[in-house]
């Protein structure tokens, strides 16, 4: 692996938890930093735990109003709104012409 030197800015207590870090682990600082990035890298886009509580939550209190019907009485709704897309889905007047 190629490094490169770069260059950061980091304030007081970010040096210090860094130098801390890097004595409990007897690594280089600069080990501990590409350790710290790769493992903040492979966070990024998974849900934080408070988001993937509220989401469990929503989920628990979602799911029990999911009404319970036969399987038959889903496929006949779904027959007739597949059917209602074919023809065009137009909405009919109380006197049954279009």
């Amino acid at each position: 692996m190629v490094k490169r030197k770069v260059t950061f800015t980091l304030d007081e207590a970010t040096l210090a938890s860094l130098a801390r870090s890097a004595r409990r682990l007897d690594q280089p600082k600069s080990q501990v930093v590409r350790d710290a990035i790769r493992e903040y890298g492979h966070r990024i886009g998974k849900l934080g735990e408070a988001e993937r509580l509220r989401l469990l939550r929503v989920f628990d209190e979602v799911v029990p109003r999911i009404p319970e019907r036969p399987g038959a009485e889903v496929e006949k709704e779904l027959r007739a709104v597949r059917e209602a897309r074919r023809s065009g889905g137009g909405r009919t007047r109380a006197d049954g012409q279009a």
